[in-house]
């Protein structure tokens, strides 16, 4: 299931987010529920989070996802691709045209996930990262078709494994 992030949500996301990256601001994530409102958002199985994104509106018309994280061992269940379809939809309910997001040059699984899911790479930032690593900025223009053929491959893996089902909770309104 994937919802909006609850203050007692805080602990599980901060171990998620240093599991999965090596730099963290545990103080960060406190932050973004008191900013970002709906864009903060977590997966949940079994009583436990599991994954988490957070997105929020970066410029005009671009939804910025800024961290989105998945425990190890649920990892390849498709619960990333269920939290960046889930912001995505947000990103378009408000009314934003395109998403952006960085990933490390070096981690090819990440790049790999984003472009299946229709993000293509913009360009190198230089040193983005605290350790020296370059980032590659990727981006996807948030056309209801493109979105909706993504989503479609997707929920016929999910629905397939019989595995793994996401709920939709709150106002998350699909294409006008």
């Amino acid at each position: 299931m994937i919802r909006h992030f609850a203050p007692e949500d805080f602990q599980e996301v901060v171990e998620i987010e240093s599991e999965v990256f090596s730099e963290h601001n545990s103080i960060l994530y406190m932050s973004f529920y008191e900013t970002v409102g709906d864009g903060f958002l977590v997966a949940e199985q079994d009583g436990r989070i599991v994954g988490y994104v957070v997105g929020y509106r970066s410029a005009g018309n671009e939804g910025h996802i800024f961290s989105v994280g998945v425990k190890e061992e649920y990892r390849g269940r498709g619960i990333g691709t269920g939290l960046i379809h889930t912001i995505c939809d947000i990103f378009v309910a408000n009314g934003l045209r395109y998403a952006r997001l960085e990933v490390r040059n070096s981690n090819k699984g990440a790049q790999k996930l984003y472009r299946s899911l229709g993000f293509l790479p913009c360009w190198t930032e230089k040193k983005y990262y605290s350790d020296g690593e370059d980032g590659m900025v990727m981006k996807m223009h948030l056309h209801p078709y493109r979105l909706l053929i993504s989503k479609q491959k997707y929920l016929e893996s999910v629905f397939s494994d019989n595995e793994f089902f996401i709920t939709f909770k709150g106002p998350i309104s699909y294409y006008p």
